[in-house]
């Protein structure tokens, strides 16, 4: 096996065996919307397996006869990118610096002293960094066996995408589904950037719960915090409107501590009773709980922490008594709560000691602290979270698509369900896509936010950073009467959920666009569901007014053998290239296949032997069909050769109807079944009739059954074996022909004359006699004297016509003695 991987990826190289060609009509063609990996992270294991499961199909459904578009796409914008770059070249993005086109990077980076640098040398160095990753994602894919037409491959931050995603923003905003609007905002204080809510992670994290007493007009009303630093920011106390203890108070006043600040007290539904004091600060922002309250009754907005996460350094106007607030201003929010609480301790409205506890609070994915909310202005597509109408049409669109496995429909409804607001696309970012906006500035310099200037869709794509607004100069940005461009960049998300325009030409390749589009397959994980998944469904339907494709396939996760998710800190992680080094692909692609749609399968290196073993036992098999089966052309006349080729054709079958229903693993159980049937069973049977024991016309019915057979199982096995099968398949049809390209075998193409189950009697006959020697503990080489064979009627009729067979494999030089029975069974005399 070693060097056909490397020998095979040249040569489909080279002869573009997995070229997309143009037919002519979009029924021709099957194309897949494949998942763009991010190139600033490194392939796991899990992504071998979901990657070959969508090869699968595809080599599947090229064998039906489809042109198969199956690009590749790099995921290389965003956050990911920026903090991989900061890391590996020592330096920070500072918009502020001007360009420097001599720059070069330190040459021992330090991440704590990063050098600051221009956004367009930042940008410059991104890409640098993310080409060099590309090449060995390529790399490992094609080791894979990944039949992608690299012709054509893309990128997230290509202009062709950027030309997509804004054509499609400038469209979104044209029809009222984009709009900017300043807003609370879930804020990454270590990233600085805006977080939408499919990039939430929920996290335990430990804090303290604070009892603090507001001053009421009679007694003290008290509150259970576990941020207390936001007190200056409190518009309201909040309590359910049943509970009888704080029925009395709605409609007054209460008087923050420390601050003297006059306080109402409101009633609302979503108060928890039995939660702390059952009575809540809401904050402007503490939770989303506050965004709500605020919103909904319409609360005056008292914000005190900035995007650095730090409390604003001056005090706010409404606080009656300023004075504490110094001791809090310009601290983060640890060093604010430990502040305040010594203020709360010294004035005595705190009550007793701080009760550790263990909440749960949002995260953005890739961060490490806490979610802040904080007031800032951004830009959002409507995507159903305040728009009923939108919000059901969305869901029928998950309703008509078709879902492998079915049960993953829920996990998209539960999502579009639980949507609480719009799709916030933009973030303080750098590498990534520019918004095509620039603002008019006033006379006093300040920007027109309610007049943006979008750019002509036959400019883009543009960069507001770099080019000036239409009807302006370069020497008008950033002077009063001038403009500024929009210093954001899209989501990556953003981009992503425009893969299928990408990849098929939306922009630029109308003819490609109606060839491929709306797709049919949409391969992914199922952790995605809620941001890839959901944002292609919202980006074609306001688009295009359809679903971006037909299907949508959804692998599991790939975890230890305990079950438990791999991860670096855990130590617990599989290196794609160590296995494939070890094992071969063909090996891996096997494992792969045991994992069925959308469930979760642990991973064992020793299966990958089985693989292997599985991998060589076809090339074995091969050589030797192929060394004994010279006259393929000849009629299959013997009952053992046609009962083979029956169960053969019943193999066919299922293995067609398994790959329509997106059921690899089904499809390659039943063919290794069979497989490993025909080797120890019927192979062994017709061994010593296909070279001649039993005369010329039972040779060529054995030779041409043989070669028939391996010939249907090579095209079984080629979707998950592509080497080994393309490797044999070239032996005697040539290097110029591809299993790859023949056709997928029909039972049109087999006999239909035998008895399936012939076979399967004759195999329990063989383990009789093979168990008469294993017990006896001599070789299976020993003569067999006399035996006899029982079982029932219809059976002993077929098992008798292939006598001459078993007498041959069972080396019985005596008579067989057939007897009817119930069940099949074997007696043996063996020679002494």
């Amino acid at each position: 096996m070693e060097g056909l991987e490397t020998k095979w990826q040249q040569l489909w190289a080279e002869r573009g065996t997995y070229a997309f060609q143009r037919p002519a009509s979009r029924e021709q063609v099957f194309s897949i919307d494949t998942p763009p990996p991010t190139v600033s992270g490194s392939l796991h294991v899990g992504h071998v397996f979901s990657y070959t499961h969508t090869d699968l199909i595809a080599r599947y459904q090229r064998m039906r006869g489809k042109a198969v578009f199956y690009p590749m796409g790099w995921d290389d914008n965003g956050l990911p990118t920026e903090r991989r770059v900061q890391n590996y070249y020592g330096v920070r993005c500072v918009p502020s610096v001007p360009y420097d086109p001599d720059f070069t990077p330190p040459e021992q980076p330090d991440p704590k002293r990063q050098v600051p640098i221009s956004r367009q040398n930042f940008v410059e160095l991104c890409l640098q960094l993310t080409a060099v990753d590309e090449q060995a994602f390529e790399a490992l894919w094609r080791t894979l066996g990944l039949s992608v037409d690299w012709s054509y491959l893309y990128t997230t931050i290509s202009p062709h995408a950027q030309h997509n995603a804004q054509q499609a923003f400038l469209r979104n905003y044209a029809r009222g589904e984009a709009y900017m609007a300043e807003a609370p905002t879930l804020w990454d204080v270590t990233f600085q950037t805006a977080v939408a809510q499919a990039e939430l992670q929920d996290r335990e994290y430990a804090g303290h719960y604070y009892r603090v007493a507001f001053h009421g007009p009679d007694a003290p009303v008290y509150i259970e915090t576990t941020r207390p630093e936001l007190i200056p920011a409190v518009c309201a106390l909040i309590a359910h409107p049943d509970d009888p203890r704080y029925q009395p108070l709605f409609g007054s006043t209460v008087k923050s501590p420390l601050f003297d600040v006059e306080i109402p007290v409101l009633p609302h539904f979503k108060a928890e009773p039995d939660k702390g004091a059952g009575i809540a600060m809401c904050c402007t922002f503490g939770d989303l709980t506050d965004v709500q309250w605020w919103r909904e009754l319409q609360l005056p907005t008292r914000v005190i922490l900035g995007r650095d996460g730090r409390l604003l350094a001056e005090a706010p106007e409404w606080l009656a008594n300023p004075a504490p607030y110094a001791e809090m201003a310009g601290k983060t929010t640890f060093s604010a709560r430990e502040a305040i609480v010594q203020l709360l301790r010294e004035s005595g409205d705190l009550d007793g000691e701080p009760k550790p506890t263990m909440r749960m609070t949002n995260f953005f994915e890739k961060g490490e602290k806490p979610l802040e909310i904080i007031s800032t202005r951004q830009w959002y597509i409507r995507n159903g979270g305040r728009d009923d109408e939108l919000r059901q049409a969305l869901i029928a669109r998950g309703e008509e698509l078709d879902w492998v496995p079915e049960y993953m429909r829920h996990r998209y409804t539960a999502w579009v369900e639980g949507l609480n607001g719009d799709w916030l696309i933009s973030r303080q970012r750098f590498f990534g896509v520019p918004f095509p906006v620039w603002y008019r500035l006033d006379a006093e310099g300040n920007p027109d936010y309610a007049a943006p200037i979008m750019a002509d869709e036959a400019s883009l794509p543009v960069d507001p950073a770099n080019q000036p607004a239409p009807g302006f100069t370069e020497e008008q940005r950033g002077v009063p009467g001038g403009f500024i461009g929009d210093p954001d960049v899209m989501d990556t998300w953003a981009t992503s959920s425009l893969t299928p325009q990408i990849a098929c030409g939306w922009v630029g390749d109308p003819e490609l666009f109606g060839l491929t589009f709306p797709m049919d397959m949409a391969p992914q994980a199922h952790d995605i569901i809620r941001t890839w998944l959901f944002s292609r469904v919202v980006r074609a339907h306001l688009e295009h007014g359809l679903l971006p494709w037909h299907h949508a396939a959804v692998s599991g996760f790939v975890v230890d053998p305990d079950r438990k998710k791999m991860s670096k800190s855990k130590g617990n992680v599989i290196v794609p290239s160590d296995i494939l080094d070890e094992f071969g692909a063909d090996a891996v692609r096997w494992r792969a296949a045991s994992a069925r749609p959308g469930t979760d399968s642990p991973f064992d290196k020793l299966q990958m032997k089985v693989g292997r073993r599985l991998a060589m036992k076809v090339l074995n098999a091969a050589k030797f069909v192929l060394g004994m089966a010279t006259d393929h052309a000849a009629p299959i006349t013997n009952p053992a050769d046609l009962s083979m080729l029956a169960q053969l054709a019943s193999v066919v079958s299922a293995a067609t109807e398994a790959f329509e229903a997106y059921e690899y693993t089904d499809a390659i159980e039943v063919t290794e079944r069979f497989f490993w049937t025909f080797c120890d069973d019927y192979l062994e049977l017709v061994k010593e009739r296909a070279y001649g024991s039993q005369g010329a016309a039972e040779a060529a019915s054995a030779q041409a059954a043989l070669r028939l057979a391996l010939d249907v199982l090579l095209r079984l096995f080629a979707p998950f074996l592509p080497f080994v099968t393309e490797e044999v398949w070239s032996w005697y049809h040539g290097e110029d022909s591809s299993v790859h390209l023949a056709a997928w075998p029909s039972v049109a193409e087999l006999p239909n004359t035998g008895d399936p189950v012939l076979l399967d009697q004759v195999g329990e006959v063989l383990v009789g006699l093979r168990g008469a020697k294993s017990e006896a503990k001599v070789s299976m080489k020993t003569e067999i004297t006399a035996a006899t064979v029982s079982a029932p009627a219809d059976a002993l009729a077929g098992l008798q016509t292939v006598t001459a067979d078993l007498k041959a494999v069972g080396r019985i030089v005596g008579e067989i003695e057939w007897r009817e029975a119930d069940a099949i069974t074997v007696a043996a005399e063996l020679q002494a």
